[in-house]
């Protein structure tokens, strides 16, 4: 008798999904219950999570809150170790999605400021692959969505810090996707460029950068998170490993690819033109 082929990683999934209480971590979770799975909404705000997790028990998904420092290897250890307990059954998909904002030109933003952007940013996606990936290998199903950002090749000056840790979790997904083929795990890298969230609140920008992400993140977004997260998870089912949501994060990573130099040229100038 022919074996049942399993479901698409993001239908009926048992997930993790860090960055949780706001964002595109919430969208990822509203969405991952309206496909029929269930949530561990993590999040360092225990408030945000427990909302988002309240919210959904209230449509009637599963969902359960946890407070999580992504950036602390124990906290990471410790949730990965629980996490089938919570759930009720094996972890079947990972969404490692918290993150913040960081701006500043090279050699102005503070070593503290750096220190605290790479924590969060890529070592707190470094550790959800690392106490996560070995258990969906093991298990043979299942996928990984990383976020990383259109910063992670778009290379924005005044933006290094943000720019090296997301450049940092495009490469780490590269180098999963390729570990794992075959495996029956998928991965995928999300790199939108700007999304409705609340970065820019939480995030650490100077006040004249504020404004103009903040009017960014009105004019200029051309999506939303719930469309993100929807168009996310429909390429973890294809076998994607790059989704690029938006028009704008497309042509910039072809220009980039074509003609590297032309487009640093071009970016460097453009910043001239208006950092005045």
């Amino acid at each position: 008798m022919s074996r049942k082929a399993p479901l698409p990683p993001s239908r009926q999934a048992a997930a993790i999904i860090t960055g949780a209480g706001s964002g595109i971590g919430r969208s990822f979770a509203y969405e991952v219950v309206r496909r029929g799975g269930q949530v561990i909404c993590a999040d360092i705000d225990e408030a945000r999570a427990q909302q988002v997790a309240s919210s959904l028990q209230a449509l009637g998904g599963k969902a359960i809150s946890r407070q999580c420092d992504v950036g602390d290897a124990a906290h990471m250890a410790s949730l990965s170790d629980q996490a089938e307990n919570l759930l009720g059954r094996p972890v079947t998909l990972v969404i490692n999605n918290a993150g913040v904002g960081l701006g500043g030109a090279i050699g102005e933003v503070s070593l503290d400021d750096w220190h605290w952007c790479m924590n969060v940013n890529l070592w707190g996606v470094i550790h959800g692959c690392h106490f996560f990936v070995p258990r969906l290998r093991d298990l043979g199903y299942g996928g990984i969505i990383n976020v990383a950002s259109a910063a992670a090749f778009g290379a924005a000056p005044e933006m290094s810090t943000y720019n090296v840790t997301k450049a940092g979790v495009l490469a780490l997904s590269e180098t999963l996707a390729a570990e794992l083929t075959g495996t029956g795990v998928r991965v995928t890298a999300l790199c939108p460029t700007v999304v409705p969230t609340n970065i820019v609140n939480d995030g650490r920008l100077p006040e004249s950068r504020r404004q103009m992400a903040q009017a960014a993140m009105t004019r200029f977004a051309l999506t939303t998170a719930d469309k993100v997260a929807r168009q996310t998870l429909d390429a973890l089912d294809r076998g994607e490993l790059y989704m690029l949501p938006q028009i704008d994060g497309r042509l910039a990573w072809r220009f980039k690819r074509m003609t590297p130099r032309l487009y640093a040229r071009t970016v460097g100038e453009v910043y001239r033109l208006f950092a005045g």
